[in-house]
This record gives structure tokens, C-alpha cells and sequence, in this order.
């Protein structure tokens, strides 16, 4: 079991580790899409949070700061910012770009797990 599953807390994920922890992950992978400078993602935060320990063991939560990691942002057409991606067995189930509510998040997930 990752870290991101055991601990109920958002993991840090890179172009490396992709693969692994999302596509290939056993659990649902809530990906936020997020950057240091964007005001609206550092909003989002506790929600996102919140989710991670809520859903612990049954949803992995991992983040992907654009900055860092350009090609996983290219890749999957990351025009703004916050993005939240639900994946399921590697593929991509519904994705809200712009700041979204705890309540919304949960809404997103509960909708397709």
C-alpha cells in the first residue's frame, strides 16, 4: 500500500511516480491539478484535505503542482487551475476545473465510486 493510502492525507505525486500511484493505483485517485501562486488552490486546500482523510482507504488523493511537473499538465490539458481529475482503473472519470466546495468534491466522488 502507498503512502497516500495509508496516511488519509494528500500525497505529492511527479511525472515519475505518475503511472504508479494514479494509473496503475487498485484505489480511485482524486488528482488535484494545483500551483503555490494560485490563490484559489491554496483555498481548496482544507477541503482537498478533508476528502483525503475522510475517504482514507477507500480513495487515494494526490497532488501535482504544475510548475514542477509542466509534461503531466500538457499532458492531460491542464488549462486552469485548481483542476481535480477522478481516476478509476487509469482512466479518467470526470474532472471540475476552478475552485470547488468540500461538499462539491464529495458530490464529484460519491458519483463514481
Amino acid at each position: 500500500m502507498s503512502e497516500a493510502t495509508q496516511s488519509g492525507h494528500p500525497v505529492k505525486t511527479t511525472s515519475d511516480a505518475f503511472e504508479a500511484e494514479v494509473l496503475n493505483s487498485d484505489l480511485p485517485v482524486l488528482v488535484d491539478y494545483w500551483a503555490e501562486w494560485c490563490g484559489p488552490c491554496k483555498m481548496m486546500m482544507p477541503a482537498v484535505e478533508a476528502v483525503a482523510a475522510e475517504y482514507a482507504g477507500k480513495l487515494k488523493v494526490v497532488k501535482v503542482n504544475i510548475d514542477e511537473e509542466g509534461d503531466l499538465a500538457a499532458r492531460y490539458n491542464i488549462r486552469g487551475i485548481p483542476t481535480l481529475m477522478l481516476f478509476k482503473n487509469g482512466s479518467i472519470e470526470e474532472t471540475k476545473v476552478g475552485a470547488i466546495s468540500k461538499s462539491q468534491i464529495i458530490a464529484m466522488i460519491d458519483s463514481k465510486l
